[in-house]
């Protein structure tokens, strides 16, 4: 496949006759079969190609090539193939997804961002060898950039950010996970001309402070989603400046940000009803009066990963369970202090039957058979975490299987220690005691 996408005409064609004119061909208009093409994939259009010489051009034709993922060959993917492809679709492109494609460099990248000016979705997840070139080619040339995923991409500065606040104004989503270079000025600088932001992902970004969260909540009024996961130096004033000024946040990911307290909870019940997800794992400050706050504030909460809070009661989960008929999946895995009563109410709240699909209990020491036996009626549950709960039985699990068949069970039981031989007084030896 890569042959087709390298080659600028075709040298194949020479292996066709003159009356390769299928039946196909005759009785449907070309603009039809366009149409048709414009459903395959990379490897199909290419094999499409090499059937007749009516197929090589409606295959090859740029129109077909809006969409491009070459994820599934990019050990395989070069420079040169990125740079053909845009010679090809020119401004037809609007998508391309070069994740993983270790090959592909700034050259390529230039090439392309001269050619494909209409691309409007690209990713260079895992594109290790891109620097702050590649964002300025695309600062240049491509304008309508939308969503642009940068992540692990770890030479990205903050020029970068720069050159894209400056030439992608209509900038939506960014993915700059781990690029650990990036700084507050970088942020800064991104968030004055991309204010129309949405979703933004600084997971890994760990110079970040407070204060390129304060230029967020200044300049962000649109942002829906926001990714500070291990942005260890995250406190509460930082992000209560983004609970005020992004009153549209739907989902906020605190994971290991250690630092933060109730304080954020309080600010997110205060800010943003419309919040759906909420990822705060690791972070072993936030307490059951925060949750109190949150969960009666923000009905629409879907998704809550609680791991390690380790301070949150059975009141927690009478909260959620009242206020929360939406709650779909809730991690509750290190949370020493629940207990079945606090199961019990959950199995009984307004998410228990037609919602809640996944629920993690991975060691809760407290937890027995009587939470599975709360959990019968969730008819929606779709799996359950149950490591290094000690309490829990394997009879336990066999009920719970009665009532949802379907359901998905992770737990471990430790093989059972053989009994002691019997038949015979005499104590028996393995022949290395023997020689001893």
């Amino acid at each position: 496949w890569e042959v087709w996408l390298t080659c600028g005409t075709c040298a194949c064609l020479q292996m066709f006759s003159n009356n390769d004119e299928a039946v196909i061909n005759k009785k449907l208009p070309k603009e039809l079969l366009l149409r048709i093409f414009s459903f395959l994939d990379v490897v199909t259009l290419c094999r499409c190609a090499q059937v007749s010489r009516a197929w090589n051009v409606l295959a090859l034709d740029g129109s077909n090539w809006q969409r491009i993922d070459l994820f599934d060959f990019q050990r395989d993917i070069e420079g040169r193939v990125v740079e053909n492809i845009s010679k090809r679709c020119g401004g037809f492109l609007r998508k391309l997804s070069l994740r993983g494609c270790l090959g592909v460099g700034d050259n390529a990248l230039r090439t392309f961002a001269q050619n494909c000016r209409n691309i409007e979705v690209l990713n260079l997840n895992g594109c290790t060898k891109i620097t702050d070139a590649t964002c300025t080619s695309l600062s240049k040339f491509c304008s309508k950039l939308r969503h642009l995923d940068l992540a692990s991409c770890t030479s990205i500065t903050n020029l970068s950010l720069k050159a894209l606040s400056e030439g992608c104004p209509l900038l939506e989503q960014l993915i700059i996970s781990w690029c650990d270079q990036v700084t507050k000025d970088g942020i800064q600088a991104l968030v004055r001309g991309c204010g129309g932001l949405k979703a933004l992902s600084l997971k890994g970004c760990t110079q970040l402070e407070d204060e390129a969260l304060k230029y967020i909540g200044a300049h962000c009024p649109e942002l829906v989603t926001l990714n500070l996961q291990t942005c260890l130096q995250i406190t509460d004033d930082g992000l209560i400046t983004i609970c005020r000024g992004c009153h549209k946040l739907q989902s906020l990911c605190a994971s290991g940000c250690s630092n933060i307290t109730d304080a954020i909870l309080n600010a997110l019940g205060q800010n943003c009803p419309r919040l759906r997800i909420l990822e705060v794992a690791r972070c072993s400050q936030l307490t059951d009066v925060g949750f109190t706050t949150l969960a009666r504030n923000c009905h629409e909460l879907e998704k809550m990963d609680l791991e390690e809070c380790v301070q949150i009661t059975d009141s927690t989960l009478i909260q959620l369970s009242i206020h929360c008929p939406r709650l779909q999946v809730l991690s509750l895995s290190h949370c020493e202090l629940i207990t079945d009563d606090g199961i019990r109410h959950l199995g009984n709240g307004a998410c228990a039957h037609d919602r809640l699909e996944v629920i993690e209990l991975d060691n809760c020491p407290l937890i027995t058979d009587a939470s599975l036996e709360h959990l019968k009626s969730c008819h929606s549950l779709e799996r359950i975490e149950l490591y290094d709960c000690q309490q829990i039985t394997r009879a336990g699990i066999k009920r719970l299987r009665t009532h949802l068949p379907n359901i998905k069970v992770h737990a471990y039981f430790a093989p059972v220690t053989p009994p002691p031989s019997v038949g015979g007084s005499r104590q028996r030896f393995c022949r290395c005691c023997i020689i001893l």
